[in-house]
């Protein structure tokens, strides 16, 4: 008999998917916020190490938070296993209707 499938090969839940991209997106926006600042303080070629953060940072912080799993290696199920039924051509038998017009007419 084949393995039973495991509940615990589920993915994450809409909801708890959902609280993750936001908090790694929150995350994103506030590293971006800290770099405009800091591009308007600092001087010289740090300044404009800030501004490229806070112009690129939108672009990753999107592909970070909408990165598919969530790193970890989750155990696959296995698939279910059906015995092959074979029927021999011999088993299906062809059965004129009475009601329909012959070919040879």
């Amino acid at each position: 008999m084949a393995k039973a499938q495991s509940v615990t090969s589920i993915g994450q839940s809409p909801e708890d998917e959902r609280k993750s991209r936001m908090i790694k997106y929150t995350i994103a926006m506030t590293v971006r916020v800290i770099c405009l600042i800091l591009g308007m303080v600092v001087q010289g070629w740090l300044m404009w190490v800030m501004f490229a953060g806070a112009i690129l940072l939108p672009y990753f912080a999107v592909v970070i938070a909408n990165a598919q799993g969530t790193g970890k290696q989750q155990p696959k199920a296995n698939a279910p296993v059906h015995e092959t039924i074979s029927i021999p051509a011999s088993a299906f038998t062809v059965v004129d209707s009475p009601n329909q017009p012959n070919s040879n007419d």
